[in-house]
């Protein structure tokens, strides 16, 4: 399993505006694309010094194709709309991750 990161902050002239849109559009969109078979929304709770609020929103792919052909096919004009509605209000970093075992309490 591939998560795909997606660490986000927002400023809080938008913030309110920018997650709706995010749990309501755009995750959605990115899940509609069959690429991934959930995703995680996660709120940081270190409060950053440039302030705003930070995001961590992860997408499970099967395996690193999927990641590639999202990438390649869909990601380029789903991270326009983000851009196009926020701009410099939002500033977005990404990582990729390989899950290699999910421990549990017995």
């Amino acid at each position: 399993m591939i998560i795909y990161n997606v660490t986000i902050n927002i400023d809080d002239t938008v913030h309110d505006q920018w997650l709706s849109w995010m749990k309501d559009k755009h995750i959605p969109e990115v899940l509609a694309t069959g690429k991934f078979v959930k995703a995680k929304m996660v709120k940081v709770l270190i409060v950053e010094e440039m302030g705003g609020t930070t995001y961590s929103i992860q997408y499970f792919a099967e395996n690193k194709q999927m990641l590639e052909r999202y990438y390649q096919e869909d990601a380029p004009k789903l991270r326009e709309e983000g851009l196009r509605l926020f701009g410099d209000k939002m500033l977005a970093f990404r990582t990729e991750l390989e899950l290699l075992h999910e421990f549990k309490r017995n």
